[in-house]
Formats: structure tokens, sequence, C-alpha cells
């Protein structure tokens, strides 16, 4: 009986990014944002590696400020041809990595560590992947004029106008967004926390 009545801690999601709110809000899971500040790494062979460092460096720094909380960051990245495509650093990069990318596959890879208070942090690596529509420089501006590339890795979104880059994609389409729903549902059930 105990057990049953146990109150799950409070969640906290360590992200600054609208589409991960937007997702986890979709589970019906009540949590409040806090933005960890750290330093990213690349490793450009390795986006594996990457990401999962990176969800592991933001869960760190949000565990310092909030011992009592359950928290969840995550870290996603492209993969293309091998190697690993971060967020662009200009308007001009944003252009040139969907030039890159037209007509042609990627994987979009997400790590996810998840951690109770006084526990170490579990680790969900997911992979999906897109391919990308023929695309002339036209429907590349008429892209970029509709959605703002600079926080996202790989200049796009999914959500936003995706139709208008996207031909397709496998796997799941929330990870691709850069939180895999269906782990974090699995994860939250499986500690106490009821979900819609």
């Amino acid at each position: 009986m105990e057990a049953a009545s146990h109150k799950a801690p409070d969640l906290i999601l360590g992200s600054a990014s609208h589409r991960r709110r937007r997702i986890l809000e979709s589970l019906g899971v009540p949590f409040r944002v806090a933005v960890p500040d750290v330093e990213e790494v690349t490793y450009p062979a390795d986006p594996f590696r990457t990401a999962g460092d990176n969800a592991l460096r933001k869960h760190a720094a949000l565990r310092s400020r909030c011992k009592d909380s359950t928290l969840i960051t995550a870290d996603t990245v492209v993969v293309f041809q091998g190697k690993v495509v971060g967020k662009p650093a200009s308007k001009r990069q944003a252009q040139d990595f969907l030039r890159m990318f037209a007509g042609k596959r990627q994987s979009v890879v997400t790590a996810v560590a998840f951690s109770l208070p006084g526990r170490n942090p579990d680790i969900e690596v997911v992979e999906s992947k897109v391919v990308f529509r023929p695309l002339s420089d036209d429907m590349i501006a008429e892209y970029l004029s509709h959605v703002d590339p600079m926080d996202k890795a790989g200049a796009y979104d999914i959500d936003q106008r995706g139709d208008m880059i996207i031909e397709s994609f496998s796997g799941s389409r929330s990870n691709i967004m850069g939180l895999p729903s269906e782990e974090v549902r699995a994860w939250l059930g499986g500690h106490g926390y009821a979900l819609t």
C-alpha cells in the first residue's frame, strides 16, 4: 500500500527547446523547465558518443542545482554521410546544410538521460532516418522564409513545414523533433509517473 501512495518526485525537463516541451506536454505529465548551461562537445565521426556525452553533460549540470527532482535532458544530432551535423552558425550555413541534404538520406540521433534523485542517470539513444526531397535554391529560400533554422540540428524541423523539404522518414517522428516520446513514456511510466 505504501508504494502505491508514494508520490513521484517533481519532474524537470532540462532543455530550452520548445519542441521538447511540446512533446513532453503531450504525455500529460506535469513538469517544469530548467535550462542547463554547458559547453557541448562534438566528435565528428561518432554521433552516438556526441549525443550521449552532451545529454549527460546537461544532466550533470542540472543535477548540481536540482538535487530532489527527476531530470530529463537530451541532445539531438544529424548524421550525414557518416559525420555529425549540428546547429547552423548562420543563415548562410543553414542554406548550405539544406542544399547538401537535398535528395539524400540522413539519420537523426537523440540521446536522452533520465534520473531519479540520488540515482545515476539511465541513457537511451534513438535513431530515425530522414529522406529529403530534391531541393532547388528557391525551395530552400522559401522554406527558410517560414522556419528559423538557428536552434535546430541540421537547420530544419520536421514539425514545422517539414513537408516542404522532407520526402519520407522511418522510425520515431518525435525523435526527429528532439525527444523520442516512446522511450520517455516508457521510462516515466516505469518510475511511477501518471501519463495520459
